[in-house]
């Protein structure tokens, strides 16, 4: 198994390029594939800088219907004309922050090898998606500013259109999430829920990014709080994109060698 950061908001190898998304590139027994593609053609470049080959890959996940995750999905489409893309149907909808539009550029729909779903799919043995996530302990407090539109209303969005992808190999399981919107404890409760127990790895990014630094005392105790219960579980956890670097330092203090940062162009696996 083969797992890089093909994008990311900070710097890692050299001559890769950062930006302000994610797209994680996975090779296993079975599959090439994509979780999610950055916000522009940056995984393209990146892609050529790395000897990764994306005319080979024959899936990507789409985690959930942001621009930062989707954006370079019409650029790789102009490579690959064959790898399924897979996102749940409400991923299509408008997604706001603020007034900014955040969601999917609706070309994307137009290609036809789009394939919309609705809650949880089995791949194949060694390719899970869930959705579902209904908890909200510990839930992250930037979703206030995030909205859609649902039945030509915004509303405050819910994220069910974010879902996460389990895959299992050599008697590993590996979880992979785009940024937790719903919250990274309760994504794990619904693990637990469907497999009975915790993933080996968990890959994400945590939603507790502030543009300006500050936070308040109630965002640092869900900070400190979701540190603590995920140092109690038996894995290994990646972060970074919209985890923000203050948040992550806040977390690695408690969490320790449990929590490793993720790098554009670096090799996780």
């Amino acid at each position: 198994m083969k797992l890089l950061t093909l994008v990311e908001n900070t710097y890692g190898h050299t001559g890769c390029i950062a930006e302000h998304g994610l797209s994680i590139y996975i090779e296993t027994e079975k599959h090439k594939l994509l979780l999610d593609t950055g916000q522009t053609d940056a995984l393209i470049k990146n892609a050529e800088v790395l000897g990764i080959d994306l005319s080979a890959v024959d899936t990507v996940i789409l985690s959930h219907g942001h621009y930062d995750h989707s954006g370079g999905i019409l650029p790789f489409s102009e490579r690959n004309h064959h790898a399924q893309i897979i996102m749940q149907k409400s991923a299509t909808v408008p997604h706001y922050h603020g007034e900014k539009y955040i969601g999917i550029d609706k070309k994307i729909l137009n290609l036809p090898n789009v394939r919309l779903i609705k809650g949880d799919l089995k791949l194949d043995e060694e390719l899970f998606l869930f959705s579902n996530i209904t908890g909200r302990r510990c839930y992250p407090q930037g979703n206030q500013k995030l909205s859609c539109i649902q039945n030509g209303e915004k509303i405050q969005d819910d994220f069910t259109h974010e879902q996460c992808l389990v895959i299992t190999q050599n008697q590993k399981k590996w979880l992979l999430s785009g940024c937790a919107h719903n919250g990274i404890l309760n994504i794990l409760d619904r693990y637990k829920e469907v497999f009975g127990n915790y993933p080996d790895y968990i890959i994400s990014g945590f939603h507790m990014m502030k543009k300006d630094g500050e936070y308040s005392k109630e965002e640092k105790e869900i900070i400190i709080q979701t540190a603590k219960e995920l140092s109690t579980i038996p894995a290994v956890f990646y972060s970074g994109h919209c985890t923000g670097i203050p948040a992550f330092e806040m977390m690695k203090e408690i969490m320790g060698e449990k929590l490793i940062a993720l790098h554009s162009g670096e090799q996780i696996l």
